[in-house]
């Protein structure tokens, strides 16, 4: 049953591991932080299980979309409650973000293709580039998670020196990631132009077939 498939397995951890990370977000940042990034970790897996075992399902790929934007949403939310001095943007950054990648799953599912992550070769190059480099998507999403995960943790604690720069580890990993996290967030931009574009076509080619 694709219910019990591999890869949607450890996509209900993900999503257990989230829930944990929630509950103790506001008290327990040493929780909080683990349960977050084993998370993200975990997707990794998934899609590798998917492909390794022939189990790529539109079950799984909507699955493993909304635990990512479920789980940068709810840490953001978390994040702006300790700096409300920055909520505006986090809150712009975490709309871009679901909106962005909704509506490109959108039309990825009704031009057919059973993953947001299938890219047309004829599609956007940037996208495609995003997509179809597994080292390219492995580093902006790692260094865009990683980004908002020190900005939490930072809240809390430092963490140890760093010798010879001035910066503790938390808050030099945050800075390190941050262009990464801005980068992250104009290809959301390009998402949401590129699956507008993409939709008013459909639209279009429908309203011609009538």
């Amino acid at each position: 049953m694709v219910v019990f498939f591999v890869p949607n397995l450890i996509g209900y951890v993900r999503v257990v591991l989230l829930v944990i990370a929630c509950f103790r977000m506001q008290d327990d940042y040493k929780v909080t932080v683990s349960c977050y990034l084993l998370s993200q970790l975990l997707d990794a897996f998934d899609g590798h299980a998917a492909r390794m075992l022939n189990q790529s399902t539109k079950f799984g790929a909507m699955l493993d979309m909304l635990t990512d934007r479920a789980s940068t949403a709810c840490l953001i939310t978390g994040i702006s409650v300790l700096y409300p001095a920055y909520a505006f943007w986090l809150q712009m950054s975490m709309a871009l973000d679901i909106v962005s990648h909704w509506l490109h799953l959108h039309v990825t599912q009704m031009s057919g293709s059973q993953s947001h992550k299938a890219i047309s070769l004829d599609g956007n190059p940037i996208l495609r580039v995003y997509y179809t480099n597994r080292i390219v998507l492995f580093f902006m999403c790692a260094g865009n998670e990683l980004f908002y995960a020190m900005l939490y943790l930072t809240a809390f604690v430092q963490g140890p020196a760093i010798p010879n720069i001035g910066y503790n580890l938390f808050p030099f990993l945050m800075w390190l990631c941050f262009p990464v996290a801005v980068v992250k967030s104009l290809i959301n931009v390009i998402h949401l132009l590129a699956a507008s574009a993409n939709i008013i076509a459909i639209d279009e080619q429908d309203r011609k077939n009538r």
